[in-house]
């Protein structure tokens, strides 16, 4: 399939939305409709979607301009139309985390993020296709079939959500939500030229959202924009506010800006035009005033090591049940992912936790005169679907390692990582660019991002 770009069918973000809605150039349903027949249109193409919720999402979209007509109104989320990677339960439905194992699965109860969005009055329009349990990065490894990347559907969309990603990216939701064990949310953003935030570890509730590696997993949101993944973050926290649109966090302005670059392994391998708008991001903050530096990240380079003794016992122990069960039901590639976990010894599990002891420190230490770290989100643009390797600077390198290379590190540790749109390639794929805040400051991070996010539109224009 060589194919036309499906890219950004709305510029609309969620607090035009919210604008439009409160100033009654729109409604709930007109725009609800406006999402799903964008789903229609493109699921057969994308197939970002697992389960279409079209009736209930209407239903919804009509109690939420009925609310509005009545004087309630649920703050900045009220009608914004949201997708849901099918790892998080919604009661009622089936979680079926793109796998035939999960059949029979029914869930009896919202996880308490999707309770959450429901009171802030979001619209949940369906749930995402992903990598089978999230054990992938480019999307491909679905029982429901793979996704194509939206701005060329011959390339992956990135993963394990990439149903999300594309959803946001082709204007089938306004935001969704994702998970991250690896870079499952900022690899499908930066492939699909969106935003992606992981927040800080254990921020953002993971109960009733089927688990990959508990010590790892992240949720978060995917947005056209980092004031929008503010406003979605902030109701998965449970914050909301009544009458209106939130102001999102205050940008931080590029001359007060401290970013640290972490050289050597984090931005070795780089593709020639990934490098170059990297480049091309940190002089244009430095031109506006923005201290830029290299820090150090010495033990980086183990970050595979660690990543793998821990995710891949900790997968193998949620699945050992099923693993001998029915292990006929899981795709062939995703099965024998888990099956390595089963041979982790006990004390590669105790030093894998020493080492990410090591790392945790070292990252603060790297942050410790800084207000971010700053670095590409992919190595690479988008690679074509099926490819197990890719040529990087004259070196061929394997796909799923150069995917996870510059965002795993920060699920090791717990920072919190956002993704945000940083120009494209000479193929015109889109390049991201990664912010790393300081732990337990989710909220700095992201003024740091609106910020960037400033500089690098002003650039572009």
């Amino acid at each position: 399939m060589a194919g036309a770009p499906f890219f950004f069918a709305s510029t609309v973000t969620i607090t035009e939305f919210a604008r439009q809605l409160r100033a009654r150039e729109t409604t709930a349903l007109e725009f609800t409709e406006k999402c799903l027949q964008r789903v229609e249109e493109l699921q057969p193409s994308l197939n970002a979607f697992i389960r279409i919720m079209g009736d209930a999402a209407r239903h919804a979209a009509a109690s939420a301009d009925r609310e509005l007509q009545e004087g309630q109104d649920r703050g900045p989320l009220h009608g914004v139309p949201i997708a849901v990677k099918d790892l998080i339960d919604v009661r009622g439905l089936p979680t079926t985390a793109a796998s035939r194992v999960r059949e029979r699965h029914r869930a009896d109860a919202d996880a308490p993020v999707i309770s959450r969005l429901l009171a802030a009055g979001a619209v949940v329009i369906g749930k995402t296709n992903l990598d089978e349990f999230a054990f992938g990065t480019t999307s491909e490894n679905s029982a429901f079939g793979l996704i194509r990347n939206p701005v060329d559907p011959t390339r992956s969309p990135g993963g394990s959500s990439g149903g999300s990603a594309v959803a946001v990216a082709t204007g089938m939701a306004l935001a969704a939500l994702g998970t991250d064990t690896g870079g499952s949310i900022r690899i499908p953003a930066a492939a699909c030229g969106i935003v992606g935030l992981k927040p800080t570890y254990g921020e953002v509730s993971t109960e009733r959202v089927v688990p990959l590696s508990s010590t790892f997993d992240h949720l978060g949101p995917f947005a056209t924009t980092v004031g929008d993944a503010a406003l979605v973050y902030r109701a998965l926290l449970g914050h909301t506010l009544d009458g209106g649109v939130a102001p999102v966090p205050p940008a931080r302005a590029a001359n007060n800006l401290r970013l640290g670059v972490p050289r050597g392994y984090l931005t070795d391998v780089l593709d020639v035009d990934v490098r170059c708008r990297f480049d091309d991001a940190i002089a244009a903050l430095r031109a506006r005033g923005a201290i830029v530096r290299d820090v150090s990240i010495g033990h980086a380079s183990s970050t595979p090591a660690v990543y793998v003794h821990i995710h891949s016992s900790e997968g193998a122990t949620y699945h050992a049940r099923t693993l001998d069960g029915m292990p006929h039901l899981y795709t062939p590639v995703v099965r024998r992912r888990l099956e390595v976990g089963r041979y982790v010894l006990a004390q590669d599990y105790v030093r894998a936790q020493e080492g990410r002891e090591v790392l945790r420190r070292e990252v603060d230490a790297a942050l410790a005169d800084c207000d971010a770290l700053m670095l590409p989100t992919l190595p690479i643009a988008a690679p074509p679907i099926g490819a197990e390797s890719v040529t990087v600077a004259g070196s061929l390198e394997p796909v799923r390692a150069l995917m996870l290379r510059l965002t795993q590190l920060f699920n090791v540790t717990g920072h919190p990582a956002i993704s945000l749109p940083c120009g494209v390639t000479s193929q015109r794929l889109p390049v991201g660019l990664q912010l790393v805040g300081h732990r337990n400051q989710t909220e700095a991070l992201l003024a740091v991002a609106l910020g960037i996010e400033e500089t690098l539109k002003v650039r572009s224009v």
